[in-house]
Order: C-alpha cells, then sequence, then structure tokens
C-alpha cells in the first residue's frame, strides 16, 4: 500500500499528527472517518499522486496521531480544533492553499476547516454524510438504529470507553460490518491497520471525545454560523452511497444547499464506505471536480 509514499508526523497546534505524503504538484489532503486510518485511502493515493501532492493524515485521537487528554467541554476534538491540525499541517508541509477530500469525521472536520480557512482551501469532496446538526435535528428511528454508535459514543466516560477496549476487534467488525457491504470491501491489511490503531491506549477515549464533542461544542458552533448568516462558498462535491443510510434517511443535496453556495453531488454505487467500495468510480469523480477544465 502506498507505493512512492513517505509516512511521518509533524508536531502541529500541540499534537503530532502522523501522516503520508506523496506525489507532485497542488496539495491535496485526505481525511478518513470512524473508525478507521488514513488507510482508507489506499486505493486511491498512488493514482490522485500522479496529480498532487496527496498528504492522508490521522485525525487526533486516530490512527498514529497524539490522543490528546479529554476535557469537560470536549474542545480538544472540536472539529474546530481538528480542523486548525490539519490547516496547520498542511502550512507546515508548504501548502497554504489545497483541495480536501474527506469522508465520515474526515468530512465533519472538513467541513469546519472550510468554514474558519475559507482562504485556504479550494475545492472539497465530501464522502457520505449531510451536516453534522442537520443529521442530529431530524434524527429518526431508521437513522438511530443504523447509526446507533453515534449515541452510544457519547454516554459519559467511562462506559464505552471501557467496552471498546474489552473487545477492539468485535468493537471494529460490529461497527464496520454492520453496512450494507459488510466486511468485504476491507482488505486484510487494511483491516489490521484499523485494528492496530484501534488497539492503541486512548483510542476508545479519543473516538469517543471526538463524538461527544459532535454533539455538544460542534452544535454550537454550527448553530453560531447559521445565526451569522456563515455559509460554505467554495466549490463543493457530496458524493453517497446509494446503497447507504444517508441518502435513505436525509435529503444530502437539500441539506447541503442550506449551507453552501456552490453544491453539487450524487449518490454513487456503494454503501458507506466508498473509497473502499468503489475507489474507482470516486477517483473518476474527484478528479473530474478537483482538475476543472481551464
Amino acid at each position: 500500500m502506498f507505493a512512492g509514499f513517505n509516512k511521518t508526523h509533524r508536531h502541529v497546534n500541540g499534537v503530532d499528527i502522523a501522516y503520508r505524503i506523496g506525489g507532485s504538484g497542488p496539495g491535496l489532503l485526505l481525511l478518513h472517518g470512524h473508525p478507521q486510518t488514513h488507510v482508507i485511502w489506499h486505493k486511491l493515493a498512488e493514482p490522485l499522486a500522479r496529480h498532487f501532492t496527496v498528504v492522508a493524515a490521522d485525525l487526533r485521537g486516530y490512527g498514529d496521531s497524539d490522543r490528546p487528554a479529554a476535557s469537560t467541554d470536549h474542545a480538544a476534538y472540536s472539529k474546530r480544533t481538528m480542523a486548525q491540525d490539519n490547516v496547520a499541517l498542511m502550512a507546515a508541509l508548504g501548502f497554504d492553499t489545497f483541495s480536501v477530500l474527506a469522508h465520515d469525521r474526515g468530512a465533519r472536520v472538513a467541513h469546519r476547516l472550510a468554514l474558519d480557512h475559507a482562504e485556504a482551501v479550494q475545492r472539497m469532496v465530501l464522502l457520505d454524510i449531510a451536516p453534522t446538526l442537520a443529521m442530529y435535528a431530524q434524527t429518526t428511528e431508521a437513522f438511530a438504529r443504523a447509526y446507533w454508535h453515534w449515541f452510544f459514543l457519547i454516554r459519559p466516560a467511562p462506559l464505552p470507553e471501557t467496552l471498546i477496549e474489552a473487545n477492539p476487534e468485535g468493537y471494529l467488525r460490529s461497527v464496520m460490518g454492520s453496512r450494507s457491504a459488510g466486511l468485504a470491501p476491507f482488505t486484510d491489511e487494511a483491516f489490521a491497520e484499523y485494528l492496530r490503531c484501534l488497539q492503541r491506549p486512548g483510542s476508545a477515549q479519543g473516538i469517543c471525545e471526538d463524538y461527544r464533542a459532535s454533539a455538544a461544542i460542534d452544535l454550537e458552533h454550527d448553530r453560531a454560523d447559521i445565526d451569522n448568516g456563515h455559509v460554505l462558498t467554495l466549490p463543493l462535491l457530496v458524493l453517497w452511497g446509494a446503497e447507504g443510510t444517508v441518502g435513505r434517511c436525509f435529503e444530502p443535496l437539500e441539506e447541503w444547499r442550506k449551507v453552501a453556495t456552490d453544491v453539487r453531488g450524487k449518490a454513487v454505487p456503494a454503501g458507506h464506505y466508498i473509497a473502499e467500495e468503489a475507489a474507482q468510480v470516486l477517483l473518476e469523480e474527484a478528479l473530474a471536480f478537483l482538475r476543472p477544465a481551464p
């Protein structure tokens, strides 16, 4: 995996962020989701690196990045703080402007990054999410059953952490295997990396704090944006899995058009884990959007 890429880390925004970098050309930041790592991009990184300098980062709390201590307001895992990590990382690597391709939790970080650092982001592709506030506000029984982990992980510590740490592999298989494609999309090598990182001390706390922040301080930030009329103005492509929950329970394009001015998107033939289920489709869609005709 990741032939031609260098795996390293950089101390930015008070934490060490692990990442792989490869390729040449304009900067492209890749951000992963839960309960995974930057390895989700292993089928896409090399072809993307023919056109971009690709930086595939581990979010704080995940992968081989640092796991800061929890706090009562969950600010250390707010999407604002996680966005600052990645803006600082890209700047340290020489990219004051760049594009973003992000999935799941990483896409929520990317949303905040483009709001708080609009001057830095040129174009953005978000995979299989609707805005966080919209998803919480419109929660239905069908959504709650499919995304049960949203409500499990935000329970007060230490219950969720204790249960995850008791059986990390069971948790990983339950969360990832319960989606439409089961565990079939994940190679043995990729799954082993997800498990290795989930077994690292502090991983369960980092994951829970990420979700606790999204149900608390992140919603405060999102509501403030709405009250102030602060929306995304960059070109935005949103893709969601035709077999996934987001498209069944929400109207993704409609929701994104409430918070962004330049949006396009569609369902693609996959479930939630688009980068591993439909890599070629995603590559074609992403390149057509991120490399517009002159």
